[in-house]
């Protein structure tokens, strides 16, 4: 009798960390940590900028390493630290907007974050775009399931709002990860927006000129962001080899999306957050902020990232 079978999963999976390309990622991002931290370290005590940015090489000497083994596991583990990633944004979104008590909407917009992740698994692009209108015909289901009425319109509404930026559009990443070399242009984006936004904050202080957006956020000038972004595309065109093509076609795109995408979606979180009246939730992350600024830029870069590539691959 032959009792042999096939397992529901593959035996030996091929992790980021067999790949050259991602030991050498790694490698540079790190040294670059390193060095720059060690640097920084002798001047912490100089003046505000410096403290600032020792607080922030602190935390990324943490981070870095952490993210790096976590994209470097076998499937699905990089899938499920996304997946977690956003669940993390989606609970500091509901204390940002004083729903966090409200444990009905907030397991819904949790569970829908999980069906997406499935949906990215399966490769169900198909449920994966409707999963918005499957959480939103939830939500309206719970006041009649709490027999009530009271401020139900707003909870619903934050409710997909939360599942939108958080759950469909971070989630993106996932759907990414399905593309050639998926784990390394996750990493790639995840680099490009933070060297991005880091950079405009840097050289804001240094450049002055007309303020974009002066009533949200005053610190972003015409100058700094024009810099941050030319600084951007020189290094995704250093770091193209992290694409499936190292065309100029791919890299530009890349690096124009992680600039602009990262500088809308850091923007429409300001508003969320004043609007809110609340800056800050939970500890500080990665030197400023708390977790939900490290992946707001993420929130229109995955998407229009996903499409754009799709559109060019």
């Amino acid at each position: 009798m032959d009792f042999s079978f096939e397992l529901p999963f593959r035996m030996s999976v091929p992790t980021a960390w067999e790949s050259h390309a991602y030991r050498q990622t790694v490698l540079i991002v790190l040294s670059i940590i390193f060095v720059s931290g060690a640097i920084i370290f002798f001047f912490r005590n100089r003046n505000y900028y410096f403290v600032q940015s020792w607080a922030s090489i602190k935390s990324w000497l943490i981070a870095a390493p952490v993210m790096f083994i976590g994209m470097g596991l076998p499937d699905p583990w990089p899938l499920v630290l996304l997946t977690c990633l956003a669940i993390v944004g989606a609970k500091i979104f509901f204390q940002i907007m004083g729903m966090f008590h409200r444990s009905y909407f907030v397991l819904l917009c949790y569970a829908g974050i999980i069906g997406l992740a499935l949906c990215c698994w399966f490769d169900r692009l198909d449920i994966y775009n409707n999963m918005p209108m499957v959480v939103l015909g939830a939500a309206c289901l719970v006041p009649l399931f709490r027999n009530s009425y009271k401020r139900m319109i707003q909870y619903i509404s934050l409710t997909l709002l939360a599942f939108i930026f958080l759950g469909w559009s971070f989630m993106h990443l996932g759907l990414i990860m399905k593309f050639p070399n998926g784990v390394f242009q996750v990493m790639y984006l995840v680099i490009l927006t933070e060297f991005c936004d880091n950079t405009n904050l840097a050289v804001g202080r240094y450049i002055g000129g007309w303020r974009l957006f002066p009533g949200i956020n005053p610190r972003r000038t015409v100058g700094s962001t024009a810099v941050s972004i030319l600084l951007t595309l020189f290094l995704a065109g250093s770091m193209r080899y992290l694409l499936p093509d190292g065309s100029d076609k791919y890299w530009l795109a890349s690096g124009l999306v992680a600039s602009l995408g990262g500088f809308i979606g850091d923007l429409v979180m300001t508003v969320v957050r004043r609007d809110a009246g609340m800056k800050t939730v939970g500890p500080f992350i990665i030197g400023r902020g708390d977790f939900l600024h490290r992946v707001d830029r993420l929130i229109f870069v995955a998407p229009i990232y996903y499409y754009v590539m799709t559109a060019i691959l």
